[in-house]
């Protein structure tokens, strides 16, 4: 099942957020269409959020399917997509592909490096990726994110993946000179718009095995990234275990889980964002992110 979060566009401005849930029509408005056949679940409320689904699931599962069942669906492109959840925290998780760690001339890491992805950087598909003027150097990154679904604390790797809700996708934006300059990642990592995040999370029940993907990351049109996430040196349930071990993980938290080879800093020349590109993130299962390139207004 595929959950997008979404504003229907109106004439003067966008109606009030909408959860809906991906057919092969378009999207269909889960409070309206409990509300239309009478639902009394407890989850429903007309201000639903995907968080709220998170927060009760598996329980709207099966009621979810029935209620889509020959639903009237919006077109995609009648709507505003915004972010699908507002993480609690979003970790990201550095140089977690062999490829990309040696392009940047690195030794693999031994243990996961994470690293943090501001609230104020959250952004959704087709919003557009802002070039402040504090920078030079703003790159893309082409990542799966981990949507947790249950509350994690030391938990075991066998058992981590019973606590994710569900895939999606992260364009991890990059300014590389404040990265580098600053000496630690934070500011870099955590501009305005740098974590487009979306449109979709795809539940963990719809993909068979997530260390088998196809992740791409196009630039204009053009691939820069292409990879697999079997070829991730830290898999997603190592990182929830290793993670939970001293951070405890909640209902909605983000796990951006590191970028394969392709980034446009290591490029000789350097390929880097500028106004005007439209950058792609394509992994498969889970669809396309998509956002536009465009500078600081005054």
């Amino acid at each position: 099942m595929k959950l997008a979060y979404f504003a229907t566009k109106r004439s003067g401005g966008s109606g009030a957020p909408r959860v809906g849930v991906l057919t092969s029509s378009g999207l269909v408005d889960i409070a309206e269409r409990a509300r239309s056949a009478g639902s009394t679940s407890t989850w429903l409320r007309d201000d639903l959020q995907i968080l709220d689904l998170i927060n009760a699931w598996p329980e709207p599962q099966a009621e979810l399917s029935r209620l889509v069942d020959g639903a009237t669906a919006i077109s995609e492109k009648e709507v505003e997509f915004l972010p699908p959840v507002k993480p609690g925290k979003m970790l990201a998780i550095g140089r977690n592909y062999l490829d990309h760690a040696a392009e940047g001339g690195s030794a693999p890491p031994s243990a996961p490096l994470i690293f943090m992805k501001l609230p104020n950087s959250l952004t959704a598909h087709e919003s557009p990726i802002v070039l402040p003027t504090i920078t030079e150097q703003v790159d893309y990154e082409a990542e799966l994110g981990v949507v947790i679904g249950k509350r994690a604390k030391r938990v075991n790797e066998s058992d981590a993946l019973a606590h994710v809700f569900g895939y999606t996708l992260v364009n991890d934006v990059s300014a590389r000179d404040l990265q580098f300059g600053d000496g630690q990642w934070i500011r870099g990592k955590g501009l305005d718009t740098f974590a487009p995040l979306g449109p979709y999370i795809t539940t963990r029940d719809e993909i068979a095995d997530v260390q088998s993907l196809r992740i791409e990351g196009r630039l204009n049109g053009q691939t820069m990234q292409s990879s697999n996430t079997s070829f991730m040196i830290f898999k997603v349930a190592y990182l929830v275990s290793y993670i939970s071990q001293g951070i405890t993980l909640e209902p909605g938290d983000v796990i951006a889980t590191g970028t394969p080879e392709g980034v446009g800093i290591f490029r000789k020349p350097p390929v880097l964002l500028k106004p005007g590109d439209t950058f792609e993130v394509e992994i498969e299962g889970l669809g396309i992110l998509r956002n536009q390139v465009v500078s600081m207004k005054d």
